[in-house]
């Protein structure tokens, strides 16, 4: 069955799971695409989103999809072809810093929730930039986990906590931070920058989504937590639980956008680190 949901991607990156739908247009609108172009899908995951850019640009343009995880790519050729769309959409299986594209193949390149997972950032948005044409788009939407909080009455537990599960789940887990400087970097011309707020008010879905409870149990083998922290930690979300009207959860997403110069893109040595 052909789906357009935005809790899919949320899960996917391990943010809470209300709706990325306003965040991901103005990622759509930022790349202002037309019938016929080209675009790069990075880090694609399931395809939900490779295929409404397919939508976008037609049966006469290209959507390709990447990601590292092969699981992934048959999913997201399974989506395509529930749309109907496969036959302009496709899924490839490769690495974020080699892609398997021509210098300035594409009109336009997006990534989501993926630079958090690089230990390389700098480099596969080098490469993210050579197969995009001259004066093409780039939107790169990531997540800085540092704002990551829960409305817990163990704050000082919390605190501990938000920042193991971000050392624990991802390689590049401030990536959200880092993206505004990374333009500037490569000089992209025309950077917007905008945050957004995801959250939750659901305890039982940052629970699952985010892996509390087993955040809570990695901590403890880890000697972050205590056997009494622990207890006191499930014990604050049971009590979350008992009033979750009144529970909050909330990360902040952040989006960054472009335009590749017209000129010879700047390499890596010329870079001032």
């Amino acid at each position: 069955m052909c789906v357009r949901e935005d809790s899919q991607n949320a899960e996917q990156a391990g943010l809470p799971p209300t709706s990325l739908a306003s965040i991901k247009q103005q990622s759509f609108e930022a790349m202002a695409l037309k019938v016929g172009q080209r675009v790069l899908d990075l880090g694609c995951g399931p395809g939900i989103d490779t295929v409404e850019l397919g939508r976008m640009v037609g049966k006469s343009g290209e959507a390709h999809g990447v990601d590292y995880d092969e699981a992934m790519i048959k999913a997201a050729d399974a989506h395509a072809v529930a749309c109907n769309v496969n036959g302009w959409v496709s899924h490839h299986h490769a690495n974020a810093t080699a892609l398997p594209w021509a210098t300035d193949f594409f009109d336009a390149s997006r990534s989501e929730a993926m630079f958090q997972h690089l230990l390389d950032p700098d480099r596969a948005f080098a490469e993210m930039l050579r197969v995009t044409m001259p004066g093409g788009a780039l939107v790169v939407i990531d997540t800085d986990w540092a704002t990551l909080s829960f409305d817990v009455d163990e704050i000082e537990l919390e605190r501990r906590l938000a920042q193991f599960h971000a050392a624990q789940m991802m390689n590049n887990p401030y990536s959200g931070r880092l993206l505004n400087r990374m333009f500037h970097r490569h000089r992209l011309l025309d950077i917007e920058l905008n945050v957004q707020p995801i959250f939750t008010t659901d305890v039982a879905d940052a629970r699952q989504i985010l892996r509390l409870d087993d955040i809570a149990q990695e901590a403890f083998a880890e000697g972050v937590l205590d056997a009494e922290e622990r207890w006191r930690w499930q014990a604050s979300l049971s009590r979350a639980a008992v009033t979750a009207s009144g529970f909050f959860a909330s990360v902040n997403a952040v989006m960054v956008s472009g335009r590749k110069p017209v000129s010879k893109p700047v390499s890596n040595t010329d870079l001032n680190f």
